[in-house]
């Protein structure tokens, strides 16, 4: 197991984590599982350790592919996801329009604002 939290550390990717939780769950017990936990929380600020604490428990993960309805999906995903998810998509998402675009979009929330 120590093998491998040094892989996944080696690596260094939200993958690498997300293969680390479940080979932890499979090999480590719960009481084994929170001491890791303790350890890797209490190594941080305690702003950090609450914002490591409730992306775990809080946290969407990346959204699922849209099947039919992106804007459906966009918005399920939305309303389970953390505050710092949504930022975070949102602005990539945004940045990731062409500059007409985002122009657009710009004035759409105007709108929206106005009209709320």
């Amino acid at each position: 197991m120590a093998r491998v939290v040094g892989y996944a550390l080696a690596v260094g990717s939200s993958e690498a984590g997300l293969k680390l939780s479940g080979i932890a769950a499979i090999r480590l017990d719960a009481r084994e599982r929170g001491g890791l936990a303790y350890a890797a929380l209490t190594s941080l600020s305690e702003d950090d350790a609450r914002a490591v604490a409730e992306t775990a428990l809080t946290a969407a993960g990346s959204p699922l592919h849209p099947l039919l309805t992106p804007m459906n999906d966009a918005r399920w995903w939305a309303s389970i996801a953390s505050r710092a998810e949504c930022k975070a998509y949102a602005l990539a998402a945004y940045e990731a329009l062409p500059p007409a675009e985002q122009m657009a979009f710009r004035n759409h929330i105007s709108e929206v604002e106005i009209s709320a």
